[in-house]
């Protein structure tokens, strides 16, 4: 992969729809099952789950879908803890999703990740999903590809402020002892290329389920997938 003609020192991957189809594989199915069972009146569909993506955290996008409903009981006091508990809970079903082998890699992403690996390219994880999740993710899904592990990652707890702000990526760029112009961000989503050219990175998008439409302005590449 070339980045103005030249072999970038570091990849730096987003998670949640870019090394996998996380988000309609494993988180929504989670959230659902969730809401079910500590009876919290939602059910999510593919459309509800498209639009609360443009929030980053999923607790966060509990909190702009009770406010979304004027239901707004879940924004304080013990329906604000009862949204705190379900997010835990969530964590640990889409945990059990991905060890369960629910959430498969991107097809070609780990060969994509492999090449990097043969020409010397540093390859780092730079998310707004939790510790946890990634750590499911590696063990069931990326590392029985014969994915090595990154580096470093960079997740939801290491910051206080999740994408569209750069602070994740400046965080990594800090780690890495490297400039911007020797390092590439793959996103899937508007918020995620907004953080990395906001911390001057160039940015390859590749589409995921949830994007397919952009906006995409600033991006280095888009791709449909890591086989194009």
């Amino acid at each position: 992969m070339l980045v103005n003609n030249r072999v970038p020192k570091a990849v730096l991957f987003d998670v949640d729809g870019t090394l996998a189809e996380t988000e309609r594989d494993g988180h929504l199915v989670a959230f659902n099952r969730v809401f079910q069972a500590l009876g919290i009146p939602w059910v999510w569909t593919d459309e509800d789950y498209q639009w609360l993506l443009k929030t980053t955290g999923g607790l966060e996008r509990m909190r702009v879908y009770a406010q979304h409903c004027g239901q707004l009981q879940f924004l304080e006091g013990d329906g604000a803890q009862r949204l705190q508990e379900a997010h835990k809970l969530k964590n640990k079903l889409y945990a059990e999703l991905v060890s369960q082998g629910a959430v498969k890699p991107r097809p070609g992403v780990a060969a994509f990740i492999q090449d990097l690996l043969q020409q010397g390219v540093i390859w780092t994880v730079v998310t707004t999903t939790s510790r946890a999740n990634f750590d499911a993710l590696y063990k069931a899904s990326l590392k029985p590809a014969g994915v090595p592990p990154p580096q470093f990652a960079v997740c939801g707890e290491d910051v206080e402020h999740k994408k569209p702000d750069p602070e994740a990526y400046l965080q990594a760029l800090h780690r890495l002892q490297l400039r911007p112009v020797d390092c590439l961000a793959v996103e899937d989503a508007p918020n995620g290329l907004k953080a990395a050219r906001a911390a001057g990175i160039a940015c390859l998008v590749v589409r995921s389920v949830y994007f397919q439409s952009g906006p995409w302005d600033g991006a280095y590449e888009v791709r449909d997938s890591f086989l194009s």
